[in-house]
């Protein structure tokens, strides 16, 4: 089963017809999961979510009492807590509802703190074992995660571009196959290789290292008078 959980981050960089693609998505099935404020932003879409989680500090009473008079499965977290949200929601996803790929949304944009809670939180020992399950998705990028080991990844969607980035120490990455290549690179240190391409009539490359964890950004241009969105969230 497919999950989707929206954040609260801001709505101009969330994916083009979200609305559209979770309505198809909660028809076949999938999971729908609203994390603090995204739980009513995802009602004022006309979409209930099946599991709301959070702390609910950004709303307002009437806000949270209208997701508890329609949601089934609520938790609340305390405020005052070692893990965010976004962890909890993880761990709810795949342990409790066992879902097979998990999209998140509205993790980007905004404040900056939120953006790196997001991403970094996949270190998480807690959470880290289903970190090659989990995707990032905003309008103009596609984040992945890939544990130590050999990987073939494929492109996605219309993203022209990508970046590898080490999280964490890293050892032995290469990057092979792919229009800049890497060999045998090791850091102490987070690092990241931005603006490689897919080789011309390639739409994979191969990526592999022996320890660390690596975050693929899947990325497009927004063209400055014509918005292009990525449909495929």
């Amino acid at each position: 089963m497919r999950a989707y959980a929206l954040l609260g981050g801001p709505e101009n960089v969330w994916p083009a017809d979200i609305q559209k693609r979770l309505n198809k998505e909660k028809k076949v099935g999938s999971l729908l999961i609203g994390v603090d404020r995204g739980s009513l932003l995802l009602e004022e879409m006309g979409l209930v979510p099946d599991l709301a989680i959070g702390d609910f500090d950004s709303l307002k009473p009437e806000e949270l009492s209208k997701i508890e008079a329609n949601v089934h499965d609520i938790r609340y977290s305390n405020p005052i807590k070692d893990w965010t949200d976004s962890e909890l929601m993880i761990r709810a996803a795949f342990i409790d509802y066992h879902v097979d790929q998990l999209t998140i949304l509205g993790a980007t944009g905004g404040r900056i703190d939120h953006f790196l809670v997001n991403l970094f939180m996949l270190l998480n020992p807690a959470v880290r074992c289903y970190a090659e399950k989990i995707s990032l998705v905003d309008c103009q990028n596609k984040i992945i995660f890939l544990d130590h080991g050999q990987h073939l990844v494929q492109q996605q969607g219309e993203y022209p571009y990508f970046g590898v980035a080490c999280l964490e120490k890293t050892e032995n990455l290469n990057i092979l196959d792919a229009r800049y290549e890497l060999h045998g690179f090791s850091t102490a240190y987070p690092r990241i290789f931005a603006s490689n391409e897919f080789k011309k009539g390639n739409n994979r490359f191969h990526l592999n290292l022996s320890s660390g964890m690596a975050a693929v950004i899947f990325s497009k241009d927004i063209n400055r008078f014509h918005n292009i969105y990525d449909e495929n969230v």
